[in-house]
C-alpha cells in the first residue's frame, strides 16, 4: 500500500461564490467518500492560484484541475479527470475521452462558461477586487 499525501493528490479549484458550481462541486465532493481530491474555493481563497501562476479571473472563467502528475487541466479534460476519480462518473470519464469527443466537449464547455461568468456577474455576484495600488 502506498502512503498518499496531499500534495499527490489532485486539485479542484472552483469558484464556490457561484451557486451553480457550489452544488456541482458539493456533489462531487459527496462522492469524494476516500478523500482522494483535494477541493480548494478560489473565491474565497484567491491566493491559492499564485504558485500554480493561474490569473484569478481566468480561473473563475474557466473549470481548472491540477492532476497527480502536476498537469493543470481546464474545461472538458477537467471534468475527466475529475470523474476519472469519483465513483459513478468512471464510466462517463471512458465515455468522453474517445478520441476526439474531449475536443468536442471542450469547445460546448468554452461556450457555456463564458455565458455562465456573464451571468453570475449580471446577478448576485460579488467579486473581490485587488485593493487599489496593488
Amino acid at each position: 500500500m502506498t502512503n498518499t499525501t496531499a500534495q499527490d493528490l489532485p486539485v479542484v479549484f472552483y469558484d464556490g461564490g457561484c451557486p451553480l458550481c457550489r452544488r456541482e462541486i458539493g456533489h462531487y465532493q459527496g462522492l469524494d467518500k476516500r478523500g482522494k481530491i483535494r477541493w480548494v474555493d478560489i473565491h474565497a481563497h484567491p491566493e491559492s492560484l499564485q504558485p500554480y501562476g493561474i490569473d484569478w479571473e481566468n480561473a473563475m472563467q474557466r473549470f481548472h484541475l491540477l492532476d497527480s502528475d502536476g498537469r493543470m487541466l481546464t474545461g472538458a479534460y477537467a471534468f475527466a479527470a475529475l470523474w476519472k476519480q469519483l465513483p459513478y462518473y468512471r464510466l462517463l470519464a471512458a465515455i468522453v475521452s474517445i478520441p476526439g469527443m474531449l475536443f468536442l466537449l471542450d469547445k460546448l464547455y468554452t461556450a457555456f462558461s463564458r455565458w455562465r461568468w456573464k451571468k453570475r456577474c449580471t446577478e448576485a455576484c460579488v467579486i473581490p477586487r485587488a485593493p487599489v495600488g496593488e
